[in-house]
């Protein structure tokens, strides 16, 4: 017992010592704890003003078109002070913003960005945050117009997709229905004969159309893809000396043709003053056509135009017009001259200058070499855009991404469809027509009646029903319209059950024009109107499809601050 009478004092001290150590801990915890929620709230505060400058800037973007670079980047900020909303500045901060492209930096599926926000405070925080943006394309609308002019929505008209106009727009009596927002800069007349399905907006602020220097920027992006033709105005409203026909291949032998490198065009160019051959316009003389005819036995069971027929006997010139069989075609179509051929004295097919794959030659022969790749597989440099300078004609079956353009006239000859339905909202397939006049739709012996003996009229396309099918996302910046809509027969062909002159326009995709044309009439001549949204147009719009220079905001993403450097970012990122 006596060698153990300081034990007490031993455990005092031991106790004193573990208190202190937990005293002590507890302080430091303590104190931690509020350094980290200091930190936690200062960097919350950096994070906010780094995302506000990604909205400022986006900001600044829209409201200052010029302010955007077409290469490289631009300095919004540099090293600023950064204010709160009341206008109060946040001490100890400073802000630096830059934008420029990144992404597709080509511009081939649009105008796509990066605006980038760097901010710094006086403890050495320091955050990196980047927006991605992208310009809204006119592909997006269903409807565009700048002026309406005195025609009206009416008789169960039905449009799908976003409706804009900078002009008044017109209801008429009979009804028209809207089954997404419309917006208007200026009002509606009788929106009580309106169904809006989700409501509509007036005096919004007025969208300019696009301008001719857009066109020839796509210039230059067709000729460094190697699709690229020079083309002629020769030819009346609705005739071009120039036609591009979209014509797939199956390369691989599966059955179709949706593969990634089964696009192709093919050009026809008429001679000096042949445009109606080219675009089978209707002649003076109906019984003169060199683009209508048929297959008949007094000449060897091969097809033989009107014009080629003797003008008297039994198989003569307006039996030609008038057999069971008779067709019409476009200029160089292979029925024509009964075999493909690659030049004759009408014109000529125009040859592609670069390799020509041997699954093509296999399957087409000597007229390989006039198929023009529209696909980056088997045309490394395309970008997406045909350019045919001066008016140009269109038909066939598309398969690809690819916007064609013209600094005057498209003109629709024929179907036009994709190879994929649109229907489907499979978006790998899509054609936008930019035309820095009219887009309009034929009125030829394709498209139209054909009057064959002066009282009957008759239907004389040759592949295909009486429907004229669009699937494309039309910008005309004149107008979008049916050639002589107001002539011709007004009960010929059906539209849905209904008796007409020409039948139903079925277009799928979107119309943008300046001035609204006109495609029929009450009177039941032209087409009755049956348009269809593409909704791919929004996601996926046609490949350096115009746009309305309007950032949207995409996603945001955080850059590690550590060696960050803003050029070269930029340069890394547009490569």
């Amino acid at each position: 017992m006596r060698n153990e009478r300081g034990i007490a004092l031993v455990t005092v001290l031991l106790l004193a010592f573990a208190l202190s150590a937990l005293s002590l801990g507890a302080g430091m915890m303590a104190m931690n704890t509020g350094l980290v929620r200091r930190y936690n709230e200062r960097l919350a505060v950096v994070n906010d003003a780094a995302l506000a400058g990604l909205e400022e800037g986006r900001s600044r973007l829209n409201g200052t078109k010029t302010l955007w670079p077409s290469s490289s980047y631009v300095t919004l900020e540099n090293n600023v002070a950064v204010y709160d909303a009341s206008g109060t500045v946040l001490p100890g901060l400073t802000r630096s913003t830059w934008a420029g492209p990144s992404g597709v930096s080509s511009g081939q599926y649009g105008v796509f960005g990066s605006i980038i926000s760097q901010v710094s405070d006086n403890t050495n925080i320091r955050v990196v945050r980047r927006l991605e943006v992208n310009q809204e394309s006119f592909a997006k609308y269903a409807y565009f117009t700048t002026i309406e002019g005195t025609i009206y929505f009416g008789g169960g008209d039905q449009i799908f997709g976003p409706v804009h106009s900078n002009d008044q727009i017109l209801i008429h009596s009979s009804g028209a229905r809207f089954r997404d927002i419309v917006r208007t800069g200026e009002g509606i007349t009788n929106p009580g004969y309106g169904t809006f399905d989700k409501g509509y907006e007036t005096g919004v602020p007025i969208i300019p159309m696009p301008t001719t220097a857009q066109l020839t920027a796509l210039k230059t992006q067709a000729q460094t893809g190697n699709t690229y033709f020079v083309g002629y105005t020769n030819g009346g409203v609705g005739e071009a000396r120039t036609r591009v026909e979209f014509e797939p291949v199956d390369l691989n032998g599966d059955g179709d043709t949706t593969d990634d490198d089964e696009g192709f065009i093919k050009v026809y160019q008429g001679t000096s003053s042949n445009a109606p051959f080219v675009t089978a316009s209707r002649p003076g003389t109906l019984t003169n056509s060199e683009n209508c005819g048929d297959w008949n036995s007094a000449h060897s069971n091969q097809f033989q135009a009107a014009f080629d027929h003797s003008s008297s006997g039994s198989h003569n010139r307006t039996a030609a017009l008038t057999a069971a069989n008779s067709k019409c075609f476009l200029g160089g179509d292979r029925n024509l001259t009964n075999g493909w051929v690659a030049s004759n004295g009408d014109g000529a097919w125009q040859l592609w200058t670069g390799p020509v794959d041997a699954r093509l030659t296999a399957l087409k022969g000597a007229e390989a070499p006039y198929f023009h790749p529209i696909t980056r597989a088997l045309n490394p440099n395309f970008k997406g855009v045909v350019y045919v300078d001066g008016k140009v004609g269109v038909s066939g079956t598309v398969r690809g991404r690819v916007t064609l353009v013209s600094p005057t006239d498209i003109i629709i000859l024929d179907n036009i469809k994709q190879v994929i339905d649109p229907a489907l909202g499979i978006c790998d397939d899509i054609l936008g027509l930019f035309a820095g006049v009219d887009i309009i739709v034929a009125d030829n012996s394709i498209n139209a009646p054909y009057n064959t003996t002066g009282s009957t009229w008759k239907t004389m396309r040759p592949v295909g029903n009486q429907d004229e099918y669009i699937h494309a996302i039309v910008l005309a910046l004149d107008n979008f319209t049916v050639n002589n809509y107001n002539s011709g027969p007004n009960d010929t062909e059906s539209c849905d059950g209904i008796t007409w002159g020409r039948g139903c326009l079925r277009l799928t995709g979107g119309i943008i024009q300046r001035q609204r044309g006109a495609v029929g009439t009450t009177g039941g001549t032209g087409n009755l109107k049956r348009y269809t949204y593409n909704t791919c147009g929004v996601t996926d719009p046609p490949p350096y499809f115009p746009t309305t220079g309007y950032f949207t905001r995409n996603r945001f993403y955080e850059i590690n601050p550590t060696g960050f450097n803003v050029a070269n970012w930029f340069s890394v990122y547009q490569n």
